[in-house]
């Protein structure tokens, strides 16, 4: 019965596919684990094999084109069988069996020196083989070993050659029976993706017309090197065995994958196709409890040889789940995300002494109506030096700047939905036990659900603070449209330099994080400046 072939998730933020190449045409044969296209994703060109059997009766999308996920690309079934049902009313139309060109035709009448200029591999009833795109990032690969040579029988699934990339040493696949005629390229030479690497056809084809349309490298070989007398020359490029590399499994990349999906590991399986490589029915007939235990093995080895580590099997369940996104989630990306792709941020950190900061808290506390934190300290100190640097309380509108001669502060707080910056307004003119009692206030009403949107509009600065959490150091998002933001971390207990002696000291360090449009590199040091010998001199917020 006839079966649909549709356009697979090939990665997570896959939406469509592009079909970069078809290696089955329509009437092929196709066998589970056949590769049938190449298909180019948001992030890499990955092999697509089949998971069905039977024979291709219908390609829907050329080669160029995007198709939607599971969307249907092709058609399997047996040979004549009606399978339009299966297609929706605006499927294109099945391809068909190429016909004769005028071209072609004007190549039979001209004679077989024109038609040779022409030749097209499966004229010859050859396969090209090329140096496939093995990572998204590979520009070339470099051909590590052939397991093959120039006249040696290969089958479809064979892995002719082992290349090395710019991240890995990977195999590439055959996808053809028949005999290696050409090899264009020794052990140690690279060669572009999409180069010609070898040719795989029925033996003793001549594949002259094949070389003459294209170029080769020059240490080409072709299938009429090899003669009676040259031996020798076939230990150049010894076959793949399994004894070639014990650390290496030879696998089908559709084996590798339900391996991976069932958490099978491919050094307890035993290849069935030749040189012991493991394809899909090896996989899906290996019975865990059948492997051969690692301890046999190690105790038939002789103790002057490196024992093999064996990892157990270890089979998991991967789970997850979704929520929708509340509203107050989607108000944060849209307008975190509308900052950071707008305005360009940089950032600018600074080290505080805060030793005196600790010694007048902690006597500020002893007669403030209010517990005064050192957040309220960091509150103060930036409105108090924000009148000193209008510079850096302004916002871009566009066509113009506006600097703003009050200071709100924005404080963020954290809350069980999200994140919520309700402003303590003109804080420069506030004492720090009134601030201490405002924020305070806003924290209560944030957990309640309790702010109104009066009590989180108008900023012109914010201030996020991640001490509490023992978070030495960050960078934030600017809340626009305020020009800036100051992340400030922990303090942390460690040796300082004082009178040229390294002595105990407490350092807290504080990021601004500035748009560039609004604030330059000199305005927001020195007001990083004026904040540093605030917070290191907090009397001077009492004035």
């Amino acid at each position: 019965m006839a079966e649909v072939v549709r356009m697979p998730k090939m990665s997570d933020t896959m939406t469509e596919g592009v079909i970069a190449k078809w290696h089955k045409n329509v009437g092929d044969k196709v066998n589970s684990g056949d590769l049938v296209a190449e298909i180019e994703t948001d992030k890499a060109t990955m092999d697509f094999e089949s998971y069905q059997e039977g024979t291709l009766l219908y390609i829907g999308p050329k080669e160029g084109e995007a198709v939607a996920i599971d969307a249907v690309i092709a058609v399997l079934g047996e040979p004549g069988e009606d399978f339009q049902a299966l297609l929706s009313g605006d499927a294109p139309a099945a391809e068909k069996a190429p016909e004769k060109t005028e071209e072609k035709k004007a190549e039979e009448v001209s004679g077989p020196e024109s038609s040779a200029s022409t030749v097209t591999a499966e004229e010859l009833g050859c396969t090209v083989i090329t140096m496939p795109l093995l990572s998204d990032t590979m520009k070339e690969g470099v051909i590590a070993q052939w397991n093959f040579k120039v006249g040696d029988t290969i089958k479809s699934d064979d892995a002719i050659a082992d290349v090395e990339t710019d991240k890995a040493t990977m195999e590439v696949t055959a996808y053809a029976d028949g005999t290696l005629l050409y090899v264009g390229l020794e052990a140690g030479e690279a060669a572009k993706v999409n180069d010609i690497i070898a040719i795989v056809g029925p033996a003793g084809t001549d594949i002259t017309p094949l070389l003459n349309q294209k170029s080769a490298p020059a240490k080409a070989e072709t299938a009429e090197a090899p003669k009676a007398d040259s031996a020798p020359t076939a230990t150049a490029a010894p076959v793949a065995s399994a004894t070639n590399d014990d650390a290496r499994v030879k696998a089908s990349p559709l084996a590798r994958k339900i391996a991976k999906d069932k958490g099978i590991n491919l050094s307890d399986i035993k290849g069935s196709a030749d040189g012991g490589r493991i394809v899909k029915k090896d996989v899906e007939s290996f019975v865990p409890a059948a492997a051969k235990p690692a301890a046999t093995a190690a105790a038939a080895a002789p103790a002057t040889e490196t024992k093999a580590i064996t990892l157990p099997t270890y089979v998991g369940e991967e789970r997850y789940t979704e929520k929708p996104v509340n509203q107050m989630r989607k108000t944060i990306a849209r307008r975190l995300a509308e900052s950071l792709f707008t305005a360009p941020h940089f950032y600018l950190t600074v080290s505080i002494d805060m030793d005196n900061a600790m010694v007048a808290r902690a006597q500020i506390n002893e007669i403030a109506p209010v517990k005064v934190s050192f957040n309220d300290i960091v509150v103060k100190a930036v409105a108090v030096a924000l009148k000193k640097h209008p510079a850096v309380n302004s916002s871009w509108q566009g066509d113009k700047i506006r600097f703003n001669e009050h200071t709100n502060i924005g404080v963020a707080m954290a809350v069980e939905d999200g994140l919520l910056v309700p402003v303590v307004r003109f804080a420069d003119g506030k004492s720090l036990s009134h601030i201490s009692a405002e924020v305070k206030d806003f924290a209560q009403k944030a957990k309640a659900k309790k702010l109104q949107p009066a009590d989180w509009e108008g900023s012109t600065f914010t201030v996020s603070n991640l001490g509490m959490f023992g978070i030495d150091e960050f960078t934030s998002i600017i809340n626009s449209p305020d020009g800036a933001i100051l992340s400030v971390g922990a303090i942390q207990a460690v040796p300082v330099v004082k009178n040229g002696a390294v002595v105990p000291g407490n350092v807290m360090k504080v990021t601004l994080g500035c748009d560039h449009r609004v604030v330059d590199g000199a305005t927001g040091a020195a007001f990083l400046q004026t904040l540093k010998a605030l917070v290191e001199n907090p009397v001077r917020l009492l004035a």
